[in-house]
């Protein structure tokens, strides 16, 4: 399966997604005028990686701040685990906030309650 590698911009966090070198992550600042159509490719690469996930997958989110509307993207993501992880599939989320971060730290605590998935909240 090829890999999606989105680069950041100002408004909108780095994306890479790569099963040959078991990659998953989502990094950055999100704030994307259309968050809607940056995140499609995103969802829609999930979708099929459904079809022929690893045997492991460890899905990292390290954002420095996202805006509301991403917030509900980020659960579209975790819905799409969600499923991979009920077929059978090793899923683990990594959520990672700076140490000092506490809204961070409360959204991923907020994700975590709202899916049932392994994740793993991490403060650097």
């Amino acid at each position: 399966m090829e890999k999606l590698d989105i680069k950041a911009t100002n408004d909108t966090p780095r994306v890479i997604l790569d099963p040959g070198n078991d990659i998953f992550e989502i990094s950055g600042r999100s704030l994307p005028e259309d968050v809607v159509t940056f995140y499609q490719p995103v969802l829609d690469w999930l979708e099929e990686y459904q079809t022929n996930p690893n045997k492991n997958t460890e899905f990292v989110f390290k954002y420095i701040y996202f805006n509301t509307a991403t917030s509900k993207l980020i659960q579209d993501i975790l819905l799409v685990l969600e499923i991979l992880h009920e077929s059978g599939n090793a899923i683990k989320v990594l959520w990672y906030h700076e140490r000092d971060d506490e809204d961070m730290y409360d959204q991923g605590l907020e994700f975590k309650e709202n899916v049932n998935i392994p994740f793993d909240i991490i403060a650097y």
